[in-house]
């Protein structure tokens, strides 16, 4: 803090050497954004329990030394009425509250999770590796079971099953039915098999026989690779019902790449997988055409035993984002992505990596 010159809005300028080494956080040290915000600390003058919302820092004079010189707190207990009518907020100088070095248990994390809230999921991923496990427990708590899937998707696998260990049966099965089926049934299968049982009888039975048929293949397969949850239509559907699927928020870019054409049943296993239609055949056709008409049969779809290799191989020959699945008896099974082929073909600490860890240095240095 002592070469830090000046503290502008999204960026620290700093004089001399900085050291870009992956932050570890000494004992006595506290993230400020991590661990303080949300903090119920005390008025020295009143003796008033109050929450903290945002703290401020200025250099002092003469010096390069920077301090946290402000506080902005809000009035009223947890679970009381300030629940349904905020409390006053007011801005006290940093000696005038106490408490912060103090263990708090059941910290919340209203005001943390407002500050990341425009972070991607792989962002807020990045910020909760580096916070403490409790802080880490408290924040995954706080964040709902959408945003939490998301945020578990792209943690190193240490952090995914800390923080669904920590989570009640429940909430923890209801986060699992929340991810993409492919890395849910990863995170299943690294946990033991009483937990893995006792997860899955918690969950929908329809999402839980996803679960068992993704962890019966090898994890570096196409089978074990695939998203059981592709967009599959019949062959008289439209180009319309195709495009209207396509919109889907929930679905990741690689995924809403391309429909998949079968007969009936539509869940998979289906029926005779026709064909796929690629988003870009659907915006170069009337509204009305019906996807039997235009599938694509050329290409011979992925074996759900097909290797890492063979499917690294097949995405890279045909510049593919997405690939079918399909059984020896013409059923879809489900689609594997580019995306997850990346995941299991770099190295497993690739997270940890000076490329990831610089891409994300913004999070980071929010959550410091």
């Amino acid at each position: 803090m002592t070469r830090v010159t000046s503290i502008e809005s999204g960026q620290v300028i700093t004089t001399g050497v900085l050291n870009v080494r992956r932050f570890e956080q000494r004992p006595t040290e506290r993230l400020v954004f991590g661990e303080l915000l949300d903090r119920r600390v005390t008025l020295v003058e009143t003796g008033e329990e109050v929450t903290v919302l945002d703290v401020s820092v200025r250099q002092l004079p003469a010096r390069r030394d920077w301090e946290i010189d402000r506080v902005f707190v809000r009035k009223g207990r947890k679970g009381g009425a300030f629940r349904r009518k905020r409390g006053e907020t007011l801005t006290v100088e940093w000696s005038a509250v106490t408490g912060f070095s103090l263990e708090e248990h059941g910290q919340g994390a209203e005001s943390l999770l407002a500050t990341f809230e425009q972070l991607r999921a792989a962002d807020l991923a990045n910020v909760l590796h580096h916070l403490s496990p409790k802080r880490r427990a408290e924040v995954a708590a706080a964040l709902d079971d959408d945003r939490l899937a998301d945020v578990l998707e792209e943690l190193p696998e240490d952090d995914q099953i800390e923080i669904l260990g920590k989570l009640k049966g429940e909430r923890a099965a209801d986060v699992l039915e929340a991810m993409d089926p492919d890395d849910a049934a990863d995170l299943l299968a690294e946990l033991p098999v009483e937990e893995q049982e006792r997860l899955l009888a918690l969950m929908q039975p329809a999402d839980a026989a996803d679960m068992r048929r993704l962890m019966a293949y090898e994890e570096r397969t196409a089978g074990g690779l695939m998203n059981s949850e592709p967009i599959i239509l019949r062959p008289d559907a439209t180009v319309a019902d195709a495009l209207a699927r396509v919109r889907n928020p929930d679905l990741s870019p690689a995924l809403a790449a391309q429909v998949y054409v079968c007969r009936p049943p539509e869940e998979t296993p289906t029926g005779k997988y026709l064909g796929t239609v690629h988003f870009q055949r659907l915006l170069r056709e009337p509204p009305y055409t019906l996807v039997g008409s235009m599938v694509d049969d050329d290409l011979q779809p992925l074996a759900p035993d097909a290797a890492l290799p063979v499917v690294a191989g097949f995405f890279a020959t045909y510049d593919m984002v997405a690939a079918p699945v399909v059984d020896e008896t013409g059923s879809l099974l489900g689609a594997v992505t580019v995306d997850d082929v990346l995941d299991h073909m770099l190295p497993e600490d690739w997270r940890e990596t000076e490329y990831h860890l610089n891409e994300n240095k913004e999070a980071a240095a929010n959550a410091g």
